[in-house]
């Protein structure tokens, strides 16, 4: 099953992304994510709270990630799609559960699962890994993402949350 949301055209929007919150949101991400105009969670969400609070931020799409299990997950979609005006946004939780050719429907794909941050531009696709929001490992601090659509391109950066 997958999911998607469509946007509509503006001259520039802001998505918030998130991964691997495994039930813990950060503080203060109301404020971190004030004024987006989407929320894209790449799994491992934890609570179904979680959804709750996210969905009263913004417009949520929220893949299931392999720990995410029991009733509230079911109906979780293993993958979905953002249309922001004229650029395709790929959800998945694990990056290596793409088929081959998926990622070129896509301007960016955006993937959980490592708990590693990262940002990459592969054959013109954008790849966007926030990191773990909420139980990060190997010391690493808890990150976010946000993607900035302008004129018909994407771009990425990375949010680090303080302890």
């Amino acid at each position: 099953m997958a999911a998607s949301l469509v946007l509509p055209p503006r001259p520039s929007l802001r998505i918030g992304v998130l991964s691997d919150t495994h039930g813990v949101l950060p503080a203060g991400i109301a404020g971190r994510f004030s004024g987006v105009d989407a929320i894209l969670h790449a799994g491992d969400i934890g609570e179904p709270e979680v959804l709750e609070t996210l969905r009263a931020i913004a417009p949520l799409l929220a893949v299931r990630g392999n720990m995410d299990v029991g009733p509230w997950a079911r109906n979780l979609p293993h993958q979905a799609v953002l249309e922001a005006g004229a650029v395709r946004i790929l959800v998945v939780h694990d990056r290596m559960d793409l088929h081959r050719g998926e990622p070129s429907v896509a301007r960016v794909v955006v993937s959980g699962h490592t708990h590693r941050p990262q940002i990459a531009e592969e054959n013109g696709v954008l790849y966007l890994n926030p990191g773990s929001a909420g139980f990060p490992r190997r010391g690493e601090p808890a990150t976010l993402g946000l993607i900035r659509i302008r004129d018909g391109g994407a771009e990425a950066e990375l949010i680090y949350l303080p302890d």
